[in-house]
């Protein structure tokens, strides 16, 4: 259940790893900033936001992800270039960390993606994504060969059939165009429509992993965070406990990745990752009878004497 007999790609993003077999690296956390409603922003316009709030959270993201050895970077959501160009310059000043950039029009984001390429920060970056619904996939592709992009998410959707098969059919026409060679990293996105969608996610990245061996996951938000009656019907602490289960599950369930929402919400998603991490790993262990082969994990970093006790048996 828990180990492909396709071998897994694991791919380096910084110091970052993402991929592999279930429970040999922990899931790579992606939050977001800047989003609509993001309450740091002052004024999206005049690109004004409180600058000691968002570093606070970068911050404290950063500290956490260190702690519990799970892997966490911000994506950046911008609707224009220059928006965006404030956003890279602020967060570069920060940290030294990957990051990724989110914006849904295409030439908007090639444009966000040549000014990164100008300061040189190919290895860094994160290009999300390229998508089903995009006007001109291959000139896009080409373009980011040609700007040196090493590492692009690739979301998967098929408007005719939404099942799981249909997320794999989207890959291997997204693939067709893109190519295998084309970049050092693909991660792909399995497009979460609501909560109990997140199945149908899952198992097509099971089945994305079966057959392909890149990295994938889901953007798990997309369930928790767009049931708004959840609010009205458990409070907030029922709605902070359904969210953190369902992200937490969703990690379970062979995702490399996470897009996870607001970083604001990072201080109860990494522990919880980490509990889901923890798990698999034992998991993994019984199938087989291998402990992750990352030093950073969560299993050698909390549990280290539990880890040290399964190596000896």
């Amino acid at each position: 259940m828990f180990s492909f007999d396709k071998e897994q790609k694991t791919c380096t993003i910084g110091d970052f790893r993402v991929g592999g077999q279930p429970g040999e690296n922990p899931p790579l956390l992606i939050s977001s900033m800047f989003h609509n409603s993001d309450k740091i922003l002052e004024s999206r316009k005049e690109r004004k936001f409180d600058k000691a709030k968002a570093k606070e959270y970068v911050l404290r993201q950063e500290e956490l992800s260190e702690k519990t050895g799970i892997p966490a970077m911000v994506a950046m959501v911008a609707t224009k270039v220059d928006e965006m160009k404030t956003y890279i310059d602020f967060l570069t000043s920060i940290s030294d960390k990957p990051f990724g950039i989110d914006m849904w029009v295409q030439d908007q984001r090639l444009e966000a993606m040549k000014y990164i390429a100008e300061l040189g920060l190919q290895d860094r970056v994160l290009y999300n994504s390229i998508t089903p619904w995009d006007k001109d996939i291959p000139g896009q592709v080409t373009q980011l060969k040609e700007m040196g992009v090493k590492h692009a998410v690739v979301q998967v959707f098929d408007e005719q059939d939404q099942s799981p098969a249909g997320r794999v059919k989207s890959f291997r026409k997204m693939m067709a165009m893109i190519g295998e060679d084309t970049f050092e990293t693909i991660m792909i996105d399995t497009s979460v429509m609501n909560l109990p969608a997140i199945g149908f996610s899952a198992l097509a990245t099971k089945m994305l992993k079966e057959e392909f061996g890149w990295p994938a996951g889901v953007a798990a938000s997309n369930g928790t965070w767009m049931w708004k009656e959840a609010r009205d019907l458990f409070g907030s602490d029922g709605f902070k406990a359904m969210d953190g289960a369902g992200q937490a599950a969703a990690s379970l369930l062979w995702s490399d990745f996470l897009f996870t929402g607001p970083i604001v919400a990072m201080p109860r998603y990494l522990p919880a990752m980490a509990s889901a991490s923890l798990i698999l790993s034992t998991l993994a262990y019984h199938e087989r009878k291998e402990l992750p082969s990352n030093e950073n994990h969560p299993l050698y970093k909390l549990f280290g004497e539990f880890a040290d006790t399964l190596k000896g048996a």
